[in-house]
């Protein structure tokens, strides 16, 4: 029998954040540096405040038209940030992930310092853990949202075909 896992064993150390107060387009540049999609926000006391992701960027920035020099990351970042403790069972922290439908979350020691941040891709790459598939596939499915494609439903709207479960063994969350 081996020890339980904790997210300490899988988790990325050293996470870069940025303040409430940078710029939207700064965290973007930032995130392309770092080759990442989601950054914390902490004050100036360190105290994790928020969360910014590329598709906070896009969505709350770009999409309605206000990407500026100016534009401070307050407007646009998560501000209800769901976090973990590096001490948790890697299990228990997944099962929260599918549940909550997230794919990455900040993490803390128990002082409610930030220590790192862990993604499913974390999980994939440095687990044995067989529930990884099935967990990207509910936190994936649920959300997959109506595009238009090639295709023209009998309704006359675009929409891309139906994901099944099945399919989803040919999906990578690691890099290759």
């Amino acid at each position: 029998m081996h020890a339980t896992r904790t997210i300490a064993d899988v988790m990325t150390r050293g996470a870069h954040t940025l303040s409430p107060d940078d710029s939207v387009i700064h965290a973007a540049q930032a995130m392309e540096s770092l080759d990442v999609g989601a950054l914390p926000v902490c004050d100036a006391g360190h105290n994790l405040v928020g969360l910014v992701t590329d598709r906070d960027i896009v969505l709350r920035a770009v999409a309605r038209n206000r990407l500026s020099d100016s534009l401070p990351l307050t407007e646009v970042m998560s501000h209800d940030v769901l976090w973990c403790y590096e001490d948790e069972p890697v299990d228990d922290v997944l099962d929260d992930m599918v549940q909550r439908q997230i794919r990455r979350l900040p993490v803390m020691d128990r002082e409610k310092n930030l220590v790192g941040m862990v993604s499913l891709g974390d999980l994939a790459a440095k687990t044995q853990n067989s529930g990884i598939g099935g967990a990207l596939a509910e936190i994936s499915l649920p959300a997959a949202p109506v595009r238009r494609t090639e295709g023209v439903s009998p309704s006359g709207d675009y929409e891309l075909p139906e994901v099944r479960n099945s399919d989803m063994h040919e999906v990578n969350i690691g890099r290759s």
